[in-house]
């Protein structure tokens, strides 16, 4: 089969199939080779791995997957690719292509029918709207992961990296400091893709630390708590934590744990670090045992 990567091999398979882009599904399909190259480059694949890739599109970044992987099982959402999948993948018998909705998939199940519970690699160009929910998805449910690499939106990426301080700086920032190291491997422009988006993309890796860089009481409440803090940015911490229902803090018990960290009463959440976060969860959850 010939290499997607060439934009006249994927015009010619969007012409041979009457490809309608999806619009809800986000489909840009990648034509350059360079960006494929590095993509592949940067996720270290070989061929003792197993290769989660998600979105596979017409089997643009399948293709050098299976070259690269030792087994690569492909997850597209739209019935209607299917088809040319197996047309364009033909040449492999390393791969596996599922129709389904990667949100509504046992993850954990496919980690331990196809790589012994042991961690795998995720390889994806993922559509803008939904990159969030994924990623986190795969983060949440602690599938055994070695490394996550993404194509996304270029906003998206900076968001991932952002540091205290920053106007990107945010809830998944921290999430993705939690989860994993965040490195940019590439910037891509508009102009790798059919139909050209509107917006650059970026490939970010994430490599997923082994056990999280802070130590939490309780996970989940201080993702709540990070939330919280951010949802209205430009209140104080002490405001933004109170006027929340879903924690159940007081105004008093913020205050009281803002004054335990050592922090001004007028201090935001856009300032704290990591290891601010899960101290101040800490507090506040004891706080609410002695009440």
């Amino acid at each position: 089969m010939a290499a997607l990567g060439i934009p006249r091999n994927t015009i010619e398979i969007i012409k041979k199939y009457n490809i309608k882009f999806q619009k809800r599904f986000g489909q840009n399909f990648l034509i350059d080779t360079h960006v494929l190259e590095k993509i592949i480059s940067a996720s270290g694949v070989t061929k003792n791995d197993f290769v989660l890739e998600i979105g596979p599109g017409i089997g643009t970044m399948t293709q050098y997957l299976c070259e690269s992987a030792r087994e690569v099982l492909a997850v597209e959402i739209d019935s209607s690719l299917i088809p040319v999948l197996s047309d364009t993948l033909s040449a492999y018998d390393n791969v596996t292509i599922v129709n389904k909705d990667i949100l509504k998939l046992d993850i954990n199940r496919i980690v331990k029918e196809y790589n012994q519970n042991t961690p795998i690699k995720v390889v994806a160009n993922l559509p803008y709207y939904i990159t969030t929910p994924i990623i986190m998805g795969l983060f949440e449910s602690h599938v055994p992961l070695e490394s996550v690499t993404v194509m996304v939106q270029k906003e998206v990426a900076q968001r991932m990296q952002a540091v205290p301080g920053t106007k990107d700086y945010g809830a998944l920032s921290l999430a993705i400091q939690y989860y994993a190291n965040a490195v940019i491997a590439a910037n891509v422009p508009a102009n790798c893709f059919i139909p050209r988006p509107s917006v650059g993309s970026a490939v970010i890796k994430l490599t997923c630390h082994s056990t999280p860089p802070v130590k939490v009481d309780d996970e989940k409440f201080m993702f709540s708590v990070i939330h919280a803090s951010f949802n209205q940015r430009r209140k104080t911490l002490q405001n933004a934590l109170s006027n929340d229902d879903r924690l159940g803090i007081s105004k008093k018990e913020a205050a009281d744990a803002i004054k335990q960290m050592g922090l001004a009463e007028n201090t935001r959440g856009e300032v704290l670090y990591l290891k601010d976060f899960a101290k101040l969860s800490n507090i506040l959850l004891n706080l609410r045992k002695q009440r």
